[in-house]
């Protein structure tokens, strides 16, 4: 790659970092306003609410690997760099769920009741749209899908599980999944800039990347709003 190729590269990866940066601050915005995180941080959340939000979260974190997978699948030979970097991320995660479904026996849940539940509306039209996004060809965008989910456990998971003990006064045992992607989320951040590097610079490869960025947000927000609901 010559100096000019090199530099153009590190710019447009700067800039759609930048665009994704001002997406994530709203999407942070919405969640900080959704009556369950309003609940946590104002100290009137309680046990049934934890139960309501590991239920919620299981069916995403469950159909995360599988959408990976298939965006991975779809991915042509001219960018197998970022289909590898896909898969391993799919198989790194794809028993996550199960983490989920162990805090909740330990926060006095049963195993049947969160096994058993059905999706929320917001989670429903969550999943749809990322297996939507990931059944199209060189479905890049959904590098923007990752920056809005990868970034909420960096930056929220580890504040909101010790707010939840803080609350609800439970072990460590009761809030492994949001203790442990709060410590590990933080280093998918940078595999991420490093698979931007592999999709840019492209214009318009960048401006899917920040709409899809948006609707997930969006929908994500909505899946947090419908728990309880």
């Amino acid at each position: 790659m010559s100096a000019l190729a090199a530099a153009d590269e590190a710019g447009s990866v700067a800039e759609t970092l930048r665009r994704l940066t001002v997406v994530f601050t709203g999407f942070e915005g919405r969640l900080e306003q959704t009556p369950l995180i309003r609940k946590l941080t104002r100290g009137r959340f309680e046990l049934a609410d934890y139960h309501g939000f590991l239920i919620g979260l299981r069916q995403q974190v469950k159909d995360g690997a599988r959408w990976m997978s298939r965006a991975a699948s779809n991915i042509g030979e001219d960018h197998l760099e970022l289909r590898s970097s896909l898969m391993r991320h799919a198989v790194t995660e794809h028993r996550d769920f199960r983490l989920l479904e162990q805090d909740y026996v330990a926060a006095g849940g049963a195993l049947a009741e969160i096994q058993g539940a059905e999706k929320n509306i917001g989670s429903e039209a969550l999943s749809a749209w990322m297996f939507h996004e990931a059944s199209k060809p060189d479905p890049f965008g959904l590098l923007g899908a990752m920056w809005i989910i990868e970034g909420l456990g960096s930056i929220k998971a580890a504040e909101w599980g010790r707010l939840v003990q803080k609350r609800l006064g439970l072990h460590d045992e009761a809030v492994r999944f949001l203790l442990y992607h709060g410590d590990n989320d933080a280093s998918h951040i940078e595999e991420f800039k490093d698979m931007l590097a592999m999709v840019l610079p492209d214009a318009a490869t960048a401006r899917r990347i920040v709409r899809t960025a948006e609707v997930t947000a969006r929908l994500y927000a909505l899946q947090i709003e419908e728990i309880g609901a």
